[in-house]
């Protein structure tokens, strides 16, 4: 054996001999359970593996902590993750849709972990209807004689056609034959529910009266749907709601009505123009369903709302077992709905949403001072910007937002914007015109400090060369004129194309 190799030797078993005792890495971390100290082991097996590898090298203890938390935070945040959504589109079907309010994260929670009272009666201890619970705040908060619950409003859009209009003909404008997210095409879910799908009408203009011709004795239902995904504008007209219940009515067929969204009642604000379901069953439609996990602000949960009758008879249907929710989603939604009977902007997506733009142009401008002091090395820019509800809500009507404009010295906004995703918090942002954007419209609370976390993981720098003058290290500016945004906010010219468009 030569000098060299013994040399290369003893340092290898040197650095061998550095690597921290398990209980030492453990008590610096605070977190001596068994779970813990497997995962130590595990981090302390690859550093020899390297230390080998390498013939030796540093042994950073803080390294080694650092990589034991990150494993044992990936594994309490499960297979989602947690993030920071930056995207300035609120309900982001790709990040999850609607955040719930923490009174509801609470319920949940709590209800987790043990068992409910789901299915049976407190009063005679008789099996009831599993959505009973949330059935009372369900009818004040829309005035509805008789609702359910399913797994989404998909699922109920296709209850409800399957039990009653199997075999039968439903009449659509053929401005209403929608694609929802995913390539799911409403004609396609009318083949599998067994009714028959008659069009009316052409893809600008339906005229009352081309329902009116089309209505015979095969006539089930006549469908309205919500466009919730896009809008027609220019020489369009579709006839009123009130128009078709009072056809509805003369030729003894029901109205089904998809508003998809989840607005309950009237607001005034930028959600003047969704429509709600109040609204709709105060004009006399027959039966309404849509989303709980986009304005309704709760989980995922498909409601039907409307006649006592017609609602049995999607109860009864063989297809009502298959697509109801669990008892999670009942616990969620119920304490949703029980939130909004006392506080209608009691979820984050209605406080979030009844926020001007100056709000949140204030918010950006606080938020670029923050990180501007915290990481003086980078540029900041607070600025006016246009925002989306998401998920198939407010069509092509931006919000009032505001984003914080990110260059990083030595980073591409692009390489930025990926590390961030990746990172723990992770970050998802849009990069656009050599900058980072990221808009304040669906920060939550606690989100700030996620981001200062976030921005620490980034390489630093390398330290300015003597001889020329560096360029002052930061520029914050709060500007009150919109600043362009790209085309679409859905995929920003050099964003990662995950999308917040709608799905069932």
């Amino acid at each position: 054996m030569t000098d060299s190799q013994r040399s290369t030797g003893a340092e290898a078993a040197g650095s061998l001999r550095a690597l921290p005792a398990v209980d030492r890495l453990l008590r610096e971390l605070g977190d001596e359970s068994a779970r813990a100290a497997q995962v130590a082991r595990a981090v302390l097996d690859a550093a020899r593996e390297r230390l080998r590898a390498e013939s030796g090298g540093a042994v950073d203890v803080a390294t080694l902590l650092e990589q034991i938390a990150a494993r044992l935070e990936a594994e309490r945040e499960g297979p989602y993750p947690r993030v920071v959504n930056a995207t300035g589109i609120f309900l982001h079907t790709g990040l999850g849709r609607a955040p719930l309010a923490a009174e509801v994260a609470s319920a949940l929670g709590h209800a987790a972990a043990g068992f409910q009272q789901v299915e049976v009666s407190p009063a005679t201890g008789e099996r009831r209807h599993r959505e009973a619970g949330l059935l009372p705040d369900l009818l004040a908060l829309t005035g509805g004689a008789a609702a359910t619950v399913v797994n989404n409003n998909a699922a109920a859009l296709l209850l409800a056609l399957s039990a009653l209009a199997a075999g039968r003909s439903v009449l659509v404008s053929r401005g209403e034959l929608i694609e929802i997210g995913g390539g799911f095409r409403l004609p396609d879910m009318m083949r599998l529910s067994g009714a028959r799908l008659v069009e009316v009408g052409t893809t600008n203009r339906t005229e009352l009266r081309d329902y009116e011709q089309a209505v015979t004795s095969d006539t089930a239902l006549i469908l309205r749907v919500h466009t919730s995904n896009f809008r027609v504008v220019g020489f369009q007209h579709s006839p009123s709601r009130e128009e078709l219940v009072a056809l509805a009515r003369a030729r003894g067929v029901a109205l089904l009505e998809d508003l998809g969204s989840g607005l309950l009642s009237p607001v005034a604000g930028p959600l003047a123009a969704e429509p709600d379901v109040r609204s709709a069953l105060a004009a006399g439609v027959d039966l309404v369903c849509f989303s709980g996990d986009k304005l309704l602000g709760g989980p995922q949960a498909g409601l039907l709302v409307g006649r006592d009758d017609l609602v049995a008879r999607c109860r009864r249907h063989e297809l009502f077992r298959v697509v109801r929710p669990d008892r999670l989603q009942l616990t969620a939604l119920g304490a949703t709905l029980g939130l909004l009977a006392t506080d209608p902007l009691g979820t984050p997506v209605a406080a979030a949403l009844a926020r001007s733009g100056a709000q949140r142009l204030e918010q950006a401008g606080a938020l670029a001072a923050q990180l501007a002091a915290r990481f003086p090395h980078a540029r900041f820019a607070a600025q006016a910007s246009e925002g989306q509800a998401g998920s198939g809500s407010l069509p092509a009507r931006p919000l009032p937002s505001a984003v914080v404009e990110l260059t990083w010295p030595g980073l591409s906004a692009e390489s930025v914007a990926a590390q961030l995703r990746g990172g723990r918090p992770a970050v998802w942002a849009s990069a656009a015109r050599g900058v980072l954007r990221l808009d304040v419209l669906a920060l939550l609370p606690g989100d700030d400090e996620r981001l200062v976390q976030a921005l620490a993981r980034l390489p630093a720098p390398a330290p300015a060369s003597a001889t020329p003058a560096p360029a002052p290290p930061t520029a914050l500016a709060t500007e009150t004129s919109p600043a362009s945004r790209p085309s679409s906010p859905l995929a920003p010219p050099s964003q990662t194309p995950l999308r917040g468009g709608s799905t069932p």
